[in-house]
């Protein structure tokens, strides 16, 4: 006898599927996807190849939409004939095996949902992660480290590549600040959820009076902007310094002063490269870096001055933490603007972020719907 859980969930799956049909328009792009095949097969498609790269690149995003919502709807057809199979025929061999397709099916079609969240224009992008330890010295500083740690272990969970572009060791332990590019397709679409102010609560390892402590650790992601993107930049409004690059245990990297510092004057915004040992290699990633945050700036100045039309208040303050991460006198992760939590902190702080991620997009949603 199939548990009517079952069924319920595949009348649910029938109802998403139709509703995400509509939504993604799958005719129109499956005719999309012909009219790029027609141009690749040109004579002179490859005269070009910025352009042709281009094409492809954008076809590849729209074909894997319809490929995976084909799968989708592939497994449950599979799934529903195997259903009707057991009821037809009191085949009670057949009810573990519908159960778990039924099951993984609720999984696959939960995370296509949550990558179609991510369509605002630079959600596909690439990341730059800067974090930054507030007061409270070797304390704050080990849970910056910590941070470090787990968006690490997420990025690499999700097959994302991640980059170390500048990094400072804290004084006895943990880190100052880091910069790091996470690269892959929608790393900023998901990491957006992650800028904010993270709060920790534990008994410090560092106080021999083995106290309660609170730290506090700033998360800034921003979009990695191109050259595509067009942000005015002159060149005497900006001040590049240079210096010998440092390593995480604070060795030197090399001898030579390869590491750029670059101040936009007008801003204030100051960005730091030193993974490359080629001083020119660094200057043009702090440029990409200045050019990502600029940029940013620019959209959240007119998402405030939309705020201020609508009559909108949001405090940005210190102590405004988007999430915090109590592991005494008990054990749990609570994130404050949707209140998603998790009891199990060790599986948070190696990189299981997801649920946090998916409600903060879900959220988001609902709140441009209103």
């Amino acid at each position: 006898m199939i548990d009517p859980s079952v069924k319920q969930d595949m009348r649910e799956i029938t109802k998403k599927l139709t509703n995400l049909r509509g939504s993604l328009d799958l005719d129109l792009k499956q005719e999309m996807i012909g009219n790029y095949e027609e141009k690749m097969s040109a004579p002179d498609f490859w005269d070009d190849n910025e352009k042709a790269q281009s094409l492809i690149a954008e076809m590849n995003d729209v074909k894997s939409f319809v490929d995976k919502y084909l799968g989708l709807q592939q497994e449950y057809d599979d799934a529903e004939m195997m259903l009707e199979l057991s009821e037809e025929e009191s085949d009670e061999s057949l009810e573990a095996e519908i159960t778990a397709s039924v099951a993984a099916l609720v999984k696959k079609l939960e995370e296509f949902e949550l990558e179609l969240l991510l369509s605002e224009p630079y959600d596909k992008l690439n990341a730059i992660l800067e974090l930054h330890p507030g007061a409270g010295g070797t304390e704050s500083q080990d849970w910056g480290q910590m941070l470090l740690r787990m968006y690490t272990r997420w990025a690499e969970k999700h097959g994302f590549k991640v980059e170390t572009l500048d990094y400072l060791s804290g004084d006895e332990a943990g880190i100052k600040s880091v910069t790091l590019l996470i690269k892959g397709y929608n790393a900023y679409g998901y990491l957006k959820a992650e800028k904010g102010v993270h709060r920790l609560v534990r008994i410090s390892p560092f106080d021999s009076s083995g106290r309660r402590h609170t730290s506090f650790v700033s998360c800034d992601v921003v979009p990695e902007i191109t050259d595509e993107v067009t942000v005015e930049i002159r060149t005497e409004d900006l001040k590049i310094d240079t210096y010998r690059a440092t390593g995480a245990g604070g060795q030197h990297i090399n001898t030579t002063d390869s590491a750029v510092r670059i101040t936009h004057l007008p801003s204030g915004v100051v960005v730091t490269c030193q993974n490359e040992r080629s001083q020119i290699k660094n200057r043009e990633q702090a440029m990409t870096m200045l050019r990502s945050k600029l940029y940013e700036r620019k959209l959240e100045e007119q998402r405030k001055e939309l705020d201020e039309i609508r009559g909108e208040q949001s405090d940005i303050a210190w102590g405004s933490q988007i999430r915090s991460y109590v592991f005494h006198p008990y054990s749990m992760v609570k994130d404050h603007r949707t209140s998603v939590e998790s009891g199990n902190v060790g599986a948070v702080m190696d990189g299981d972020l997801d649920p946090f991620i998916d409600g903060y997009l879900r959220s988001q949603i609902r709140l441009e719907s209103q």
